[in-house]
């Protein structure tokens, strides 16, 4: 979906800004517009961002609150930056492109890329933010593009397309992607959830779509990164790269004890479960009636899911 930019200048209030790299927003760059929003804001506050590559690493942090990026396409709308870990002083968890610490933080229609290759560890989006939601947005890297993190945050990705090589999905947030499609890029895993042990929910996929590259021919859906890990996937396709197995225990046997890895209704060549690990689960219907969102997310009065609006 297209922005109106013209709309957004002919609506502006003080509450919404522009950013474009040709000069004719508010700002040039993301950062300047995300400080520009101030601290602790109980309204929300819309950064629209013009179509343009903006090569540049952006934090959202935990005394800001409130905030929508709003790209003006997903395709042509970027923000990226090429950190990795042993890159200098960069680790992990500071090779971000774009790092969210702050609540009520979403963002739509923007492509959130890391650069760097293959190279190791380099996250695309870091979220540890609780409330966070990402709409029709591209997460693009390779080894651990989307950190979810946080193990009280709580995460929504709607209709977006995920795409890496190893553990390019992990955290102990408990998040959830519907309809988004998970593209695997090489023979890897998909996801490495750390979930804390109180929590009942991890990682869950509602009807996406796993899919790869033509020469990608062994994919696991995932493996534990710490002993609780809890991911699940209903009524997903899955493509024939997605091994027999299914899922692997990271060479410790031991996690196959406490690891809740599970799996409802799925579809396509990859989704025969005849082969799975004997220490994976299939849902019950009496436990698929958990998995809806209110009961997922433990929705509060501030935060109404079916009243999101991007």
């Amino acid at each position: 979906m297209l922005i109106p930019i013209n709309s957004v200048f002919a609506n502006k209030d003080k509450n919404t800004f522009i950013v474009a790299l040709d000069g004719t927003g508010d700002y040039k760059s993301i950062q300047e517009a995300v400080t520009a929003c101030g601290a602790f804001s109980s309204t929300e506050k819309k950064i629209f961002i013009k179509n343009g590559v903006y090569k540049e690493k952006v934090l959202i942090d935990s005394f800001h609150a409130n905030i929508s990026l709003i790209g003006e396409s997903k395709e042509k709308t970027i923000l990226t930056y090429d950190n990795h870990a042993g890159q200098n002083f960069i680790g992990t968890f500071t090779s971000y492109t774009l790092k969210i610490l702050g609540d009520h933080i979403k963002i739509e229609n923007l492509t959130v890329e890391n650069s760097a290759g293959r190279v190791g560890q380099a996250v695309a989006l870091h979220v540890e933010g609780d409330y966070f939601v990402a709409s029709k947005c591209r997460l693009l890297g390779n080894q651990d593009t989307l950190y979810a993190a946080g193990n009280n945050s709580r995460q929504y990705f709607n209709e977006c397309f995920i795409s890496g090589t190893t553990d390019y999905i992990f955290g102990s947030a408990t998040a959830v992607f519907d309809k988004c499609e998970i593209h695997s890029t090489t023979d890897s895993y998909i996801t490495a959830a750390n979930t804390p042990k109180e929590s009942q929910f991890g990682f869950v996929f509602f009807d996406c779509v796993l899919t790869a590259e033509p020469d990608v021919k062994k994919v696991f859906l995932g493996r534990p990164w710490r002993e609780y890990a809890n991911v699940v996937f209903i009524r997903c396709f899955m493509g024939k790269h997605i091994v027999p197995e299914g899922w692997h225990n990271w060479d410790k046997p031991e996690k196959e004890k406490t690891t809740f890895f599970a799996e409802f209704g799925n579809t396509g060549p990859g989704a025969d479960v005849s082969k799975r690990v004997k220490w994976a689960h299939s849902l019950t219907k009496s436990q698929l009636k958990e998995y809806v969102i209110d009961k997922i997310f433990k929705v509060e009065s501030k935060w109404s899911f079916d009243s999101i609006e991007l």
